[in-house]
């Protein structure tokens, strides 16, 4: 979905999505291969539900019909949010991560190398009917290995700012109980959440 909100996800990561199913099958398709998320695997957010019932979705449609298969890809990160960081090491400023920068580690995958692998899905026969996780080369990297490289690749001395993950929580039940009066403060609360997985779940 564009936002991980919870409206949001329901329309487009499951209804939107089913219904280039439906025009699919309406077409004569017979094999859909599915961007999902490694994330799904954990699924506590609203957007992470939407795409599993999808995924479920799927499966019963290769159950209907023998013919029909698919292959649901779950990629890991892309490193989007560090992405967002670089620009502020670059004028010297601090990379912000949560906690001691330790609690979770990703394993990121390149756009093109995942383009090439969902690519495969269309003619390799063992990619069918598959639930397949797939992430980068080499091992897992925290928060703060992932800074110690950029900042070595800028040729600069690290500096780090911590935040406390309970920081997360503090908002979200704020938000949470302000959303029973105002229902908008309820996708807050929401973004909230995104924040804190990201913060401290690997991918």
């Amino acid at each position: 979905s564009r936002t991980g909100g919870i409206k949001d996800s329901n329309l487009i990561d499951y209804e939107a999505t089913l219904n280039t199913l439906k025009i699919g099958r309406e077409n004569k398709a017979t094999h859909y291969i599915l961007l999902s998320a490694i994330c799904v695997q954990k699924p506590l957010l609203e957007f992470q539900r939407a795409k599993l019932k999808f995924e479920a979705a799927l499966t019963e449609e290769a159950q209907r019909d023998p013919n029909f298969s698919f292959s649901v890809v779950r990629p890991t990160a892309f490193f989007k949010s560090l992405a967002g960081q670089v620009e502020r090491m670059k004028q010297g400023n601090a990379y912000i991560y949560f906690g001691d920068g330790n609690i979770c580690k990703c394993n990121a995958i390149s756009e093109s190398d995942l383009a090439i692998f969902m690519a495969l899905c269309a003619v390799d026969p063992n990619k069918r009917n598959q639930i397949l996780p797939v992430g980068g080369p080499g091992k897992p990297v925290t928060p703060k290995e992932q800074a110690e490289i950029v900042f070595n690749l800028l040729n600069m001395k690290p500096k780090y700012t911590s935040a406390p993950i309970q920081l997360f929580d503090v908002i979200i039940n704020i938000l949470a109980s302000l959303g029973a009066v105002f229902p908008q403060l309820k996708e807050a609360a929401e973004f909230g959440r995104i924040g804190k997985y990201y913060a401290t779940e690997g991918g």
